[in-house]
């Protein structure tokens, strides 16, 4: 349980989730208390995983020159990576360079 807690007021809303203090002060000094919980960051989807998957990808192939070897290859890598989410394959099967 939490070393902290935090103020709310008669309607049971949090008055600032800035102020906590510490279990005996704040019984002693406000009616209508709870214990902080910190907050939890939540799990990317496996949508919002591929797409920042694909974002990286496109953002390492961003500067290819034209004259690299395999220039041609890295675009159509590139125009695969910006069609996948609306595939069916999304996000299961990843766009592989050179296919």
């Amino acid at each position: 349980m939490s070393n902290l807690w935090v103020i709310k007021d008669t309607d049971g809303n949090i008055t600032n989730p800035c102020i906590k203090g510490e279990e005996s002060w704040v019984k002693a000094n406000f009616d209508h208390v709870e214990a902080f919980v910190a907050p939890t960051t939540p799990e990317p989807t496996a949508e919002e995983e591929a797409r920042m998957w694909r974002n990286n990808e496109l953002l390492a192939t961003d500067n290819t020159p034209s004259d690299h070897s395999q220039y041609d290859a890295i675009i159509g890598y590139r125009v695969s990576l910006r069609s996948w989410p609306s595939q069916e394959s999304f996000p299961a099967t990843r766009p592989t360079l050179g296919s």
